[in-house]
Formats: C-alpha cells, structure tokens, sequence
C-alpha cells in the first residue's frame, strides 16, 4: 500500500524479511496493545488525545521492535538512539510503549493515573530520562527543532570521539500542528544545510486537525517543502508495516534528512470516530470503546495486556541489550584520558582548573585597569578563556556573529561537511536556535550557548521557557539589552523583555554592569546544573564599576554592596548593568551633599531571591530609602524598594515612581538615556524627595 510523490523522491520497497515482527505475538496484536491503553486511559482520565496514538500504533510498532536502538535497563545509555514525541498531544503512544518494553517506573498504574497529580504520566510528556522521555514536548513543533539539535550533537560527538562510541540516530513523530508552526520551518531548513542523515521524521499525515480536516487551512505539499530544503521524503501507507519497516531502512541509508509521509486514519478502529476530528482531543466513550475493541479483535478488558503481547514487547525492549553491553566493552577499551573526558561529559561535570583560569583572567581586568568597554565585548573575552577551558561548549549567533560577541578568535566553524567544529552559524532562525540548543543540552556531552538581540528573545521565548521546564543548561547571549543600543530605534529597544524573561519559572537572567561582573555571571551559568541562563550585555561601552580584585564571586548571590557609604546609608541605590554606573555617579553628588548613600549591583534577581532571609534583609535594610535605575520598565522592582521608594526606568512621565511603561525612540543612546530620565540628576532627586 505504497504511494511514492511525483518527481526526484526515492520509492520504498518492502522490508526484508529479518525485519518482520517477532513471531510471539502478530504485529497486529502488538499495535493494538497500544491503541488499547491510549483509549482505555483517556476514558479514565476524561481527557485527553487518544487519536494520534491509534492513528501511529503501527509506526511506532515497527519502530521500537524492529530498529530503534535502546535498553529499557540504561535509559541514560549515551549510544541509545532518540525518539522524540513532537505531537505531545499525544502523550499516551509513548507512555504505552514505555511500560511495554519495560521501563522502571512506568507501570501500569501509571497508566491508570494518567493526567492526575503527581503521577508520572503527565497531558504531556515532560523530559524524564530515568522514564525514557527524552524532552519535554507540547507545543507544537518544538520536539522536531529539539530533535535537530539531538542530530547535530551526535554528528559532533561522533567527529570527537568516533563512530564506535558515537553512531545512532533521532527520530521523531511530528503531526501537522508542527509542520504548520513556523518553527518547523527554521528547523527543517537548519537540518537540511547540516545535511544530518541521522534525523528521520515520521510525520502523522491523518488529514485531520482539531478544527477538522486539514483541508480547512492547510494547503502546501509538505514533501516537497522538505525536499527543498535538502531532505529525503517518501509517503507511505501508515497502517501497512512492510513499507514502514522498508521506509526506515531507506531512511537510514541516506545521506540526508529523512521525512516518511505516514498516511494514517486518526482513531484507528474506532467504529463511528475514526477519520474524524472527534478521535483527537476527547475520551472516546465507552460505547465507542467497545466498538473499537470488537473491530480491533481486543476482547480484553481495560489496562489488560495478553501475556503473549507483553512478552513480545519486553522482548523488543530487550533488543538492545547485547548491543549496549558491546558499546561499554568498546568503551572500555578506549584511552584512559578519552574515555575519562567522554564519561564527564555525559555526567555533565565541568573540567578542572576552568574556574582557575576564569579568576585569573578577572583579576587581571582589576589589576590592568581595563578600559571602558561593552559587556559584549567583556563577554567575548571571557569567552575566549572559557573555550580553551571547557571544550564541551558549542557556541552559535542568528546571523549576529559580530555584534553579539559569540565567536572569539580561532574557534572552529562547524559545516555541513566538517563537524568538528565548535561555533555553528544558525542564520536568522532565532527560534530554532534556542530549540536547537535545548535539543543539544539534551543528548548530553555538550553545553551549547547562542546569541542574538535581546530584542529577539521575543521570537526564542517559547523555547526557552520549555527550556526552563526541563532544567536544561542553556546559556543565551543576547545583547543590545536597552536603548543603549541608540539609533536602531524602538523596533530593536527591548524594553519589557527583562521583566518578561525575569517572569519565566527557573530561569536566571543576568545583567552585568562591567567586565568583572560578565565573567563572573559566565561562571554563574556554566555552574548551573538544571536552569538555563540568560546573558543580558551591553552595546555601549561601560567604565569599570569592580575596581578592586576577590576571589569570591561576588555576583553569585545575585546582589551585593558594590560601593558602601561613607557612613551609615541613608539611601540605598539599586541598579543592573549599564546603570550601576550612573548610580555610582548619583552615590558621588549624595555624598558631596552629607547624604551616605550605598550602591547595590543586583546582576541576577533570581539568585538574590534565592538567598536565606538573614542575607537580603542585612543587605536591603528597612531603614533606608531606596532607588532603583534600569533602562527598562520598572516591573518587578517595587518588591525590593519597597511602596515608599522608587522604580526609574522607560516609562510615559520620565523619572516617576511606578510610571506605565513606553517604547524606546530613535537617537544617539546619550541622547536617549537623558530625555528618558535615566540619569544620575533623577536619581539624586528621587533619594532626595523621600528623605
């Protein structure tokens, strides 16, 4: 039941014969073992997606029995091939087949907890390696990009390490929800470039949306858009596994991405339902479910799996053990120090002696009086040190190399031909370079960092708040962080970005206000063991505001005293970045005027609020007025000045207390930074006011 498209794409032929299902149980049954627990606990739960786990039973049958390459007994096998489920939505196909070949924790009480409190089978599968999720997947499209960046990690672990410690593939299930996101877009053309012949996609081509048939608003061939961007695809009858199994082989034989068109009917077996948007996101019912199981030929009661059926499936789960038993004989064998370097990697430990150098890179910027320069370019320099320290880190731009300060000097481009390189240049695809970077940081033994405008975490944000979610070390340079960057005007001014990022659950943000704090904040994120991180730098330059050398990262409990009073503060100025300065400025005038005020740097809020209450009580007393300064809407920082102080920042009525926010303008940055109120004369006038 093969269609092949017109023109350039290869035909499947059938699967050879040592590919059949195992003889224990048909791969009907086996298929049908996973139609049944989708149904059976959507209809206990009253919610969810039982129709794209009945519509890919088949697919996904043939896959983890026949070539998927794991061992339910080391889900954290570094060798083990990824499955990314990118239609998340329907989260029961991977729960079925997690408990059916045998992974600890997935049980069948899972299953019958399925989208309850705190069990492990959430609406949506959430990254659990231990349970063999591999990401978090849900919104659309953002599997497919992660599975990009699990592709390229494996490309460049393989071209380090060699294909006997290094050589499996990613594959991927994705529904037309994704093809449709314009991520799927960036990420498909960013794979296609790289030419990763080890990505397969299964795309769920039912035909069938929420709203109903597809037809509705969905008109491009989705083959030829993936031929055009450089991939292999075929379409193929997803109900007939002879041709998925022979779809899988080709694919595998490429040179190139793979797409495999699975032309499927959504709720497959379901009498009345099947083929229609009623199958997608609603229980079936229980006389549907009956009509389903007499169709399917499953006369077992719910959450019942045949002996015979469970057997051939924990015997597909056992396919992988000799082959991951032979993968740690190999590594075994391998060189002390490259095996040493490879299993750090996958333990996510940083080398020694990175810290050591990073601290005598910053005590040289005290002790060679730095000049005034950009935190980018702070940052670069930190970078440079780094890259010869931890030669896990894999660095990238949007198309913005040079103003975000990503590459320093001799850091290896990697190619469509060349993985071995360690500095990727995604294009303008803002959005899947952040997904792409969680899809790294996911495969393990990489730490990835990207750059781009602030201004453009807009266009990032969804993948790094799933990043967020899963806990993953993933560090984003974004520069030109507030009108600073001058004539560019409010289009590229970020203005509510901070507050908006700083909104995000487990993620940190950081704003360095010279060098010594960017390499610090460096530090601080390359030390994170489960957030990702947010590197938020200047374009204009900066005077050093760090004028004396410590040992201790002083920026590691998100705030501290950067210059005391001359006495007792009365005023305590806060402020990040490129304001500390301008505080510093204002500390000056206060102090000439008997006024002892103290400068707070506050470069990252979430590791101040992390701080025991004995710490941030000592440091932002109740006895003193306080004044905060950033170049952005003061959201947020009345929760550290407290009502009776003051918030200056971008807002409609210049230095007010709490003004609405407005957008930057058009000027040269000293221009803008006086006509907006940023200035040390309003804050002088602030502390002043309320004294």
């Amino acid at each position: 039941m093969l269609q092949t498209m017109d023109g350039p794409t290869e035909a499947v032929t059938s699967a050879p014969e040592s590919s059949q299902p195992m003889p224990s149980a048909t791969h009907q049954e086996m298929a049908n073992a996973i139609r049944a627990l989708a149904m059976d606990a959507v209809q206990a739960a009253n919610s969810g997606h039982p129709g794209m786990p009945m519509g890919m039973a088949d697919v996904a049958t043939v896959l983890f029995s026949q070539h998927l390459k794991f061992d339910p007994l080391h889900p954290d096998w570094p060798d083990r091939d990824r499955f990314v489920l990118s239609a998340g939505h329907g989260s029961m196909l991977l729960y079925a087949i997690l408990y059916l070949t045998g992974y600890a924790g997935m049980e069948l009480d899972e299953l019958r907890r399925f989208r309850q409190w705190a069990s492990r089978t959430p609406g949506h599968p959430e990254y659990d390696l231990a349970l063999g999720i591999e990401a978090t997947t849900g919104p659309l499209g953002q599997g497919l990009a992660n599975a990009v960046g699990m592709a390229l990690a494996e490309r460049l672990l393989a071209a380090r390490f060699g294909a006997t410690l290094v050589d499996h593939y990613s594959y991927v299930i994705a529904g037309d929800g994704c093809l449709m996101e314009g991520i799927s877009h960036e990420a498909i053309s960013l794979a296609g470039h790289l030419k990763l012949n080890k990505l397969i996609v299964f795309y769920d081509d039912n035909h069938i949306s929420i709203d109903g048939p597809t037809e509705l608003a969905l008109g491009d061939d989705a083959l030829a858009r993936f031929e055009a961007s450089g991939w292999r695809a075929n379409r193929i009858d997803g109900h007939d596994p002879e041709a998925i199994g022979a779809a899988i082989s080709q694919a595998r034989g490429s040179d190139r991405p793979s797409l495999i068109a699975c032309r499927t009917t959504i709720g497959f077996g379901a009498p009345t339902k099947a083929g229609t948007a009623a199958a997608h996101g609603a229980p079936l019912g229980p006389d549907e479910i009956a009509g389903a199981r007499e169709a399917l030929g499953w006369p077992h009661p719910p959450f019942e799996i045949p002996p015979p059926v469970l057997a051939a499936w924990r015997a597909a789960g056992a396919r992988g053990r000799s082959s991951h038993d032979a993968w740690t004989a190999a590594l075994g064998r391998l060189e002390a120090d490259r095996r040493a370097a490879f299993e750090r990697g996958q333990r996510r430990e940083l080398p020694g002696e990175w810290q050591t150098r990073l601290d005598r890179f910053k005590k040289r910027l005290v002790e060679g009086k730095a000049p005034a320069k950009a935190t980018r370019v702070a940052a670069q320099e930190s970078l440079a040190v780094l890259i010869e320290a931890i030669p896990e880190l894999i660095g990238g731009s949007a198309d913005l190399t040079g103003s975000n300060g990503t590459k320093p000097k001799g850091m290896p481009v990697i190619t469509p031909d060349d993985f071995s390189g360690r500095y990727l240049h995604y294009g303008v695809r803002e959005h899947a370079m952040a997904a792409t970077m969680s899809g790294i940081a996911l495969h393990g033994g990489l730490i990835p960092y990207g750059g781009s405008f602030l201004i453009f975490t807009d266009y990032c944000r969804p993948a790094i708040r799933l990043a967020a979610l899963m806990g993953l070390k993933v560090i984003y340079v974004m520069t030109h962080d507030s009108i600073g960057l001058g004539e560019d005007g409010p289009t590229h001014q970020p203005i509510e970005h901070l507050a908006s990022l700083r909104a995000i659950p487990n993620l940190n943000v950081f704003r360095p206000c010279d060098a010594v704090e960017t390499a610090e904040c460096w530090a601080l994120a390359l030390s994170e063991t489960n957030r990702p991180s947010v590197l938020a730098l200047t374009r204009q330059k900066l005077e050093p505001s760090r004028r004396e050398h410590s040992a201790e990262n002083l920026s590691g409990r998100g705030a501290y005293r950067i210059a005391p009073a001359s006495g007792k503060a009365r005023a305590q100025l806060l402020a990040t970045g490129s304001e500390v300065a301008i505080v510093r400025a204002a500390q000056t005038r206060l102090e000439a005027e008997g006024i002892p005020a103290e400068v707070i740097s506050m470069p990252c809020w979430e590791l101040f609020d992390r701080q025991d209450a004995g710490y941030r009580c000592e440091l932002l007393r109740p006895d003193t007025v306080k004044v905060a300064l950033e170049a952005a809407a003061p959201f947020g920082w009345e929760r550290y000045v407290g009502l009776e102080g003051a918030a200056i920042g971008i807002t409609r009525f210049g230095a007010s207390r709490f003004g609405a926010s407005r957008f930057g303008a058009s000027a040269p940055y000293v221009v803008l930074y006086e006509k907006f109120g940023i200035t040390a004369e309003a804050v002088v006038k602030a502390v002043k006011e309320r004294l």
